[in-house]
């Protein structure tokens, strides 16, 4: 709804920043003809302005040691606004670590005291000023904790590298589900070759200590300012780590069994949903399956495969958790991805989730990452055979499967909810409203740039 005052300031600001007259990214008429991605959503007491999430995405640009130690920047007011301004509905501050050796890297930021929630509120208070909703990511990188910021392993000529002492990290204290060498997550440990520091075990009162540190962190989120928290349980760190038999070896009430292997989860959304007020969404992003069945080490430990997180998602609704964000892999090097049928892989699986947890009469939302792979193998396509895509192809092919993904009409299922777009939006943070044009939406843009959207 458009201000009283044409010009009223945008609230709980200390400068002066326009209040928009219509939120940008949002359609200028809804009609039954609006694609099903432009509509809004609401989830609890917030409401989305559209369908398209900017996912989490690191950045380590947060201070390694000192006061700041964690803290969100103007880096990321200016990064993270920026997807807000140009129409994003939601807004995820990257990867957060609830406690200081679950950072991925030591300019990781963090939630583990509360200095650190002037930084997250900054940034909260610029995204909500633009009509976007902020989330955080609450996690812990487990025996992936204590890499250098990726290019510092390029300096080196490596995909990722350990932080030592002499950067920041933590070597002596990676923790992870089991420890010893032979649970480095690259294998098999090689003191001058690894990327990544052999763990030391989680006792079971860290375990239990970890859960509540998850659940302060969510209190810090509130005072923030946040409107949506996400569990992060995906890409091989810590609770994806427990999940699965080929990183959690343990013996105690936190390893073994499926049950076992899934106690962390279910306390730690537990414990969240406990300090966080009914009105507020909580997200969880798994890593669907881990591609490791048709491994030996799968073959030989087993692993966590589509059905165990389809497992998982039927108990999520009676948990208090709204929205299921479906991922995959990441938790073992020799994860194998058939290379031929990777197109949409991602969307698919996330379509199979939604579809087994519907088919329960059970309601739980589902994003689906990954759909802007067949935007870009489609334009890959033609590269190689030589052809000059035009300009806007790509965007075309990003906007029609985004579209689909979502799109509910004509007595179809959507694949999904909601999507989470992420590395696209480094490439071009504008990636809302050109899809908008490339649909035929008419959508609002920031009243600061109305007189270039004609």
């Amino acid at each position: 709804m458009a201000p009283s005052n044409l010009n009223a300031p945008a609230p709980n600001i200390p400068y002066f920043t326009p209040q928009h007259r219509h939120s940008p990214g949002t359609p200028k008429e809804l009609s039954s003809k609006t694609p099903t991605l432009f509509t809004p959503l609401q989830i609890r007491d917030v409401t989305l302005r559209n369908r398209i999430i900017v996912g989490p995405m690191c950045q380590y640009s947060a201070a390694a040691s000192g006061p700041e130690i964690g803290a969100l920047t103007d880096w990321h007011v200016a990064t993270l606004g920026h997807y807000a301004i140009k129409g994003a509905a939601l807004v995820f501050v990257e990867a957060t670590a609830v406690q200081p050796n679950g950072r991925i890297s030591p300019n990781c930021p963090g939630l583990w005291d509360d200095a650190q929630i002037a930084g997250l509120k900054r940034v909260a208070d610029f995204v909500k000023s633009q009509g976007a909703l902020v989330g955080i990511q609450l996690a812990h990188a487990g025996r992936k904790s204590s890499t250098a910021a990726p290019w510092l392993a390029e300096v080196a000529g490596r995909k990722s590298k350990r932080a030592d002492k002499d950067i920041g990290g933590w070597p002596d204290d990676v923790k992870g589900p089991s420890g010893g060498e032979s649970q480095v997550w690259d294998g098999v440990y090689d003191s001058e070759t690894n990327r990544f520091w052999p763990p030391k075990a989680f006792t079971t009162q860290e375990v239990k200590d970890l859960v509540r540190d998850f659940a302060k962190a969510a209190e810090r989120s509130l005072k923030a300012g946040v409107d949506v928290i996400e569990i992060h349980a995906a890409h091989g760190y810590l609770i994806h780590q427990f999940l699965s038999p080929v990183s959690n070896r343990r013996t105690d009430e936190y390893g073994g069994s499926f049950e076992n292997r899934t106690r962390l989860l279910f306390e730690v959304i537990k414990a969240i949903r406990d300090v966080i007020p009914a009105s507020m969404p909580l997200f969880l992003r798994m890593s669907s399956t881990e591609y490791l069945d048709d491994t030996d080490i799968g073959k030989e430990l087993g692993s966590w495969v589509v059905e165990s997180t389809i497992k998982v998602a039927k108990q999520l609704p009676a948990l208090g958790v709204d929205l299921l964000d479906v991922s995959s892999g990441g938790n073992h090097p020799a994860q194998r991805i058939d290379g031929t049928n990777t197109k949409d892989y991602q969307v698919k699986i996330a379509d199979r989730i939604r579809n087994a947890v519907h088919s329960d009469n059970l309601k739980l939302l589902i994003g689906a990452v990954g759909l802007i792979t067949d935007a870009e193998q489609a334009r890959d396509i033609v590269e190689q055979a030589g052809t000059v895509a035009p300009l806007d192809s790509s965007i075309g092919e990003e906007a029609e499967a985004a579209k689909d993904t979502t799109d509910a009409k004509d007595g179809k299922q959507p694949m999904a909810d909601v999507i989470l777009v992420a590395r696209q939006f480094l490439r071009e943070p504008e990636w809302v409203l050109k899809v908008a044009w490339k649909l035929g939406v008419d959508v609002w843009w920031p009243s600061q740039f109305m007189r270039v959207s004609f």
